[in-house]
């Protein structure tokens, strides 16, 4: 069984992120939190126990040390507007001091 304190951290961080998730994207449903295979062994935790009312702890491919909240909702759709806008920008360096004839024009 691990230390109590950090299971007590650990869910005051977990009902933190879930509340800044809901609050964030009023849209979504928070439905669990996702954690490394390890972080749940190191916590005593088990797969689909609920932990906050309503969540419930999922394994996945995380980082270890680092949890997600996991919602009904798609969060990528920002991202994929970002990318479909191109900016084209073009700068000019000045290489070597003073002398005139020296320039070279690079592209970004």
């Amino acid at each position: 069984m691990a230390d109590t304190s950090k299971i007590a951290k650990n869910l005051e961080r977990f009902a933190q992120a879930i509340a800044a998730h809901d609050r964030e994207n009023p849209t979504h449903t928070a439905w669990g939190i996702g954690l490394a295979p390890f972080d749940l062994d190191r916590l005593g935790l088990d797969e689909g126990e609920e932990i906050l009312p309503g969540i419930t702890i999922q394994a996945d491919n995380g980082v270890t040390g680092n949890f997600r909240v996991l919602c009904d909702g798609q969060h990528d759709e920002e991202l994929e507007e970002a990318e479909e806008e191109v900016v084209e920008a073009v700068a000019t360096t000045t290489v070597g001091g003073d002398r005139s004839g020296d320039l070279e024009r690079r592209s970004f």
